[in-house]
């Protein structure tokens, strides 16, 4: 145990084992629940008049069950050590680091200007939303986003790219990981960045996640030599000192399922020797500390899950004229029992709501707690669906409970995630609820 755990309190590191431990659950409630998800919509998909299933059910699977059990298994086999690969998001062996740096941030961002190169812009809302309309429409995009891919348990810190023929489906790209302080390459061997240089060759779906997403090409070889002539031209007579056979030369998958070959190689190029010109703009911070998308789609849903019972609760209260059995739907001598208890049921559906308002608010702000606890009011609802199956009920279907049944899948597939995790570590640490740089807490265990 390591000197900052003893110094915690006794209760303090029992509340943070307790969370883990649900986080741990949730996240493997929500793949099952994906899972479970994509498997009724296909049964839903196989009728004509339905047919148009088959594309949420593709979505379903694609973006929520496959990467969500992807994740899980690879926690199983992967080591969680430094080989020589980045990980994408969803825990899959993404592209080989072969190119490393010695010199610092600005170093690089000034040679990399020079050699011509374009720094991507951040993923995001706008971004995205950019780069599939330029895919679309075959329009120039030339800092388009690169999809994350993780090195030191964190995202890249930045990349680059060079666009070719003005189309976003095919470039030059290069991601940048900045080493932990102290760390150094295996032998021993000390540098201050890591990079995974690729050439995309087109856009299709991923072998392992049917995402639509970029093709690479397979010599990573020949990019890593275009990124060195790049900054060699930059920067004439720069020191590069290769290391042969860093890993063993191999063929392989990425990610995406995109065949690679290298021969293992790692070029360090030494920027230390050339200072950054007077005058040079400066480059933005590594990644803004916004909230992640997977935060603001749960706090929206929570949202809406209150909102809705808030409108329940009005529509009860108010029913105007029309009778209790007619404002509810149920038989007269049902209602008339119900009749006493008609305003406390409410009150209670509105105080819900209330609470639930708050609770997407505070999940929207950061908090750990409020996360959990949407977590499992969804894993309630879900459990008491699958129990109810268990015991013969029919299963949720299209016009029966379906949408209901999706939004706390997809609740708790947002709020277990790692970048929503992330957040709501980072705020609970920081004093005052403030934001941290981003980084990436220990896989699900």
């Amino acid at each position: 145990m390591g000197a900052d755990a003893l110094r915690k309190p006794r209760g303090a590191r029992e509340v943070k084992a307790v969370e883990a431990a649900a986080d741990r659950a949730f996240f493997i409630l929500g793949g099952v629940a994906a899972l479970w998800l994509a498997a009724v919509l296909l049964r839903d998909s196989l009728q004509w008049s339905r047919v148009w299933f088959l594309l949420v059910f593709w979505l379903v699977l694609a973006y929520l069950a496959l990467p969500r059990l992807n994740r899980v298994l690879t926690r199983i086999y992967l080591p969680d050590y430094f080989v020589g690969r980045a990980r994408t998001s969803d825990g899959l062996l993404g592209d080989p680091v072969n190119l490393a740096l010695l010199g610092d941030a600005d170093r690089i961002h000034c040679t990399m200007r020079r050699a011509g190169w374009t720094r991507a812009d951040e993923l995001g809302w706008t971004s995205s939303w950019r780069i599939v309309t330029a895919t679309l429409l075959r329009k120039s995009y030339g800092s388009a986003p690169v999809s994350p891919l993780f090195l030191f348990g964190r995202q890249q810190d930045f990349a680059y790219e060079q666009e070719v023929d003005g189309s976003p489906g095919k470039r030059h790209h290069i991601r940048f990981w900045s080493c932990p302080p102290g760390w150094m390459l295996p032998g021993g061997i000390p540098v201050d960045w890591l990079a995974a240089g690729t050439y995309d060759r087109s856009v299709g779906l991923s072998l392992f996640t049917l995402q639509v997403t970029h093709k690479v090409a397979e010599s990573i070889d020949a990019e890593r030599d275009h990124v060195l002539a790049s900054l060699q031209n930059a920067e004439p007579g720069v020191p590069i000192r290769t290391i042969r056979d860093f890993s063993t030369g191999y063929h392989s998958r990425n990610g995406g399922g995109d065949t690679i070959e290298t021969d293992g190689n790692l070029p360090i190029v030494d920027l230390q020797p050339f200072p950054v010109p007077a005058g040079q703009p400066t480059e933005p911070g590594s990644r803004s500390a916004r909230r992640p998308a997977p935060v603001v789609f749960g706090s929206l849903l929570v949202a809406g899950r209150g909102l809705a019972a808030l409108a329940l609760a009005g529509g009860v209260l108010a029913p105007g004229d029309r009778p209790l059995e007619v404002s509810l739907g149920l038989p007269s001598g049902m209602a008339e029992a119900l009749e006493g208890l008609l305003v406390p049921a409410t009150v209670v559906v509105a105080a819900f709501g209330a609470g639930e308002l708050l609770l997407a608010w505070l999940i929207f702000n950061g908090r750990n707690w409020a996360r959990i606890t949407a977590m499992a009011l969804s894993a309630a609802a879900i459990i008491l669906q699958a129990t109810a199956v268990l015991n013969g009920a029919a299963l949720p279907g299209f016009g029966d409970n379906l949408v209901g049944f999706s939004l706390d899948v997809l609740l708790l597939i947002a709020l277990s995630s790692q970048r929503a995790r992330a957040f709501a570590h980072r705020r609970t640490r920081q004093p005052g609820g403030t934001l941290a740089q981003p980084s990436e807490p220990p896989r699900p265990r």
